[in-house]
């Protein structure tokens, strides 16, 4: 039955939206067939009433739009292709509070298809490949031959997966490959470049014929290479650009701002929890109240805690981003956070007037500083403004390592971990970072000289490696965990079965940083093996995967988001395979807290230091160990059926404040 829909524009449709583990869950009869959901609900399911995930439910969208119900159209491709922009509302399953409790009462579905781009006219015979499927129809006076060649060879699921914006309209992969995907560069299958092909043999650029109906025709049997097997990391050095042009790139999102005057500095510095005399000071890259990430949610429980304790908290972040520090000089203004509030923009020069003159008659209390990034700072600044707070001392938190290199990931040409090599090194000479990391490790050098600073990293591993690599010294080095797991007294949940799939999660944004390219291989090689699931859980999808998507946000009201998800749904293994060296890592330790074991490589820092000390998980030595785990079926010994895994309550630290109560209480 999947064969038969696979090319069909509403399957296509319904694959981007429809929850297979919820499919599973809640009709047992298909998952005991070992149907596929995505081609069951939409060839048949829909027709028997069966909800397509715990939000939507088949039969009220029908009662609720009764000319879709005449149509005899899908209920859930008419929602996402017309009724969705029309605003048409959907009701939850009424199995979702049974199959998918945390989905129960969801909130609207914000699903917005991107407008349609119109599919030439077809003609009115289906293509019909080798292997007995029906396709698309080939637009009218299109090569017949080719289009069925290409329907025939295309893999449409990678295709998806690789172009979202054609999985999320709807369009089939071979009319959109044929009309305009190989004139753009789109690849129509994993062992096959576009790009490759057409740089490798001349005489088939020259020509009009599209470069995968040239290999399917004649190229095979000639003995060219398909593509260049290079893998993801080619990709991104072929991207690569030095930091001037991506200065260059950010500068285009710069705002016009107008700095605020003296007067209104003043006025926001009168509303003070403490009058001013237990003064918190901050510096990071960004707003840390209107953004979402890792060093966010730490300003955001330190903010918090400065707040519990009645502290006033000024943090300053640089209004226009920038990938590395600033040269001296340079002027720029500075955005303001003041006590939980973005306040607004100000210039240096007025920030550091108006502290000088409401700080100069306050009696000092509990004044302290912590330095969260530099990145975008200009080193001259902060030095004026801390000293404009009558401050000296204060702590330098190690959650990347802009202090060692310009490559704050250490990522030599961003894929390859870079040990932070002496500077001068042949390492450095041939990285696009190179010519940068003396002048980082200068001003640090000079931000340490010129301050009493103490050393906070968030793991060993990362203090090792600032320690090695950036040559300064500070008045104390400590490790201070963003998190700790506490042992929880309740047992894990059993697993449902011991036969069921083994089920890998790729937690978080899909970025190759992270080693999204690794997974989606993974996906797109096992899709079809009915040991294994897979799912993401993030904010927003990825399109086009054949996985399950589950929509997951961490915040400050709800911190253990991720970590209830991986629970609920009894991930087996996340894969935390990061390229560079995590500092510390909130994904791993919220996958060990729901009992799921981790699976990383030896590059990943603290993941891989962690995975180690504990034995919840693997450290496993390449891509290609990590497949003929899968292919062996080895992985299976991870499941959650087997390593019966104890859980843990994840408790966050509170960062600076917990340091400075430590101080205190000496």
């Amino acid at each position: 039955m999947a064969v038969m829909v696979a090319k069909d524009p509403t399957f296509v449709l319904v694959s981007t939206a429809l929850d297979p583990d919820f499919y599973r869950r809640a009709y047992p009869d298909v998952a005991a067939a070992g149907a596929d959901p995505f081609a069951h609900y939409a060839e048949v399911g829909w027709r028997e009433g069966r909800d397509p995930a715990p939000w939507f439910s088949s039969a009220a969208y029908l009662e609720d739009h009764p000319d879709v119900a005449a149509s005899g159209d899908n209920p859930l491709a008419h929602f996402l292709l017309i009724g969705a922009e029309r605003g048409a509302k959907v009701r939850p399953s009424p199995l979702a509070a049974v199959h998918a409790p945390l989905a129960a009462t969801p909130s609207p579905w914000t699903y917005i298809p991107a407008p349609r781009t119109p599919v030439p006219s077809a003609v009115a015979v289906a293509v019909e490949t080798d292997a007995g499927e029906t396709a698309e129809a080939a637009p009218a006076g299109a090569d017949q031959a080719a289009y069925a060649l290409v329907a025939d060879a295309i893999d449409r699921r990678f295709y998806l997966a690789e172009n979202p914006d054609v999985a999320s309209r709807g369009v089939d992969p071979v009319v959109h490959f044929m009309e305009s995907g190989w004139r753009e560069g789109r690849d129509p299958a994993p062992w096959f470049s576009v790009s490759d092909y057409l740089e490798l043999n001349p005489d088939v650029a020259a020509s009009s014929i599209p470069p995968f109906v040239h290999y399917l025709q004649a190229g095979r049997q000639e003995g060219r290479l398909p593509r260049l097997e290079l893998g993801f990391r080619y990709r991104i050095l072929a991207a690569l650009q030095p930091l001037e042009a991506r200065v260059e790139a950010a500068e285009v999102y710069d705002t016009l701002t107008t700095p605020g005057a003296i007067d209104d500095l003043s006025a926001l510095l009168a509303d003070s929890r403490s009058g001013l005399r237990d003064l918190h000071l901050t510096f990071s890259h960004d707003d840390y109240s209107t953004n979402l990430g890792g060093v966010q949610l730490c300003l955001q429980r330190e903010d918090a805690a400065a707040a519990a304790s009645g502290r006033d908290h000024l943090h300053i972040y640089p209004v226009d981003s920038r990938p590395l520090l600033r040269r001296p000089g340079h002027g720029e203004p500075v955005g303001l956070v003041w006590n939980g509030v973005p306040v607004g923009v100000f210039s240096v020069a007025t920030l550091v007037e108006g502290l000088e003159t409401h700080l100069a008659d306050v009696a000092s209390g509990r004044r302290s500083l912590a330095i969260h990034s530099l990145l975008g700072h200009s080193v001259s600044d902060v030095l004026a403004i801390v000293r404009a707070a009558g401050m000296s001392a204060g702590w330098f938190w190690v959650h990347d390592f802009a202090s060692v290199c310009a490559s704050y990931h250490l990522l030599r040409n961003d894929v390859a971990d870079c040990g932070a090599p002496p500077v001068g090194s042949p390492a450095c000479g041939i990285c696009v970072y190179g010519g940068h990391r003396q002048f980082h490790l200068d001003e640090h050098a000079r931000l340490f000289a010129a301050l009493d600073l103490s050393v906070a990293a968030p793991s060993q591993a990362a203090l090792d490696t600032w320690r090695r690599g950036s040559g300064l010294s500070a008045r104390q080095m400590i490790v201070a965990p963003l998190a700790t797991l506490v042992p929880r007294s309740s047992s894990a949940k059993p697993a449902e079965t011991a036969t069921r799939p083994f089920r890998l999660a790729f937690p978080g944004l899909p970025s190759p940083l992270k080693g999204w390219p690794v997974f989606r291989d993974l996906v797109l090689r096992f899709a079809e093996d009915p040991r294994y699931e897979f799912l993401h859980l993030a904010r927003d999808p990825a399109a086009g995967l054949p996985l399950a998507f589950h929509s997951v946000t961490v915040t400050p009201e709800n911190p253990k988001a991720m970590q209830a998800q991986l629970e609920d749904l009894q991930v087996d293994a996340v894969m935390v395979w990061s390229l560079c060296r995590e500092t510390f890592s909130f994904t791993t330790h919220e996958a060990a807290a729901a009992g799921a074991a981790i699976l990383t490589g030896p590059d990943s820092g603290n993941v891989a230091a962690f995975v180690q000390a504990t034995g919840l998980g693997e450290v496993i030595a390449d891509e290609a160990a990590l497949f003929e785990l899968f292919d062996s079926g080895e992985i299976l010994r991870l499941s959650r059926a087997q390593r019966k895994p104890a859980l843990a309550e994840l408790v966050h630290s509170r960062l600076t404040i917990d340091l400075l109560d430590g101080e205190a209480a000496r």
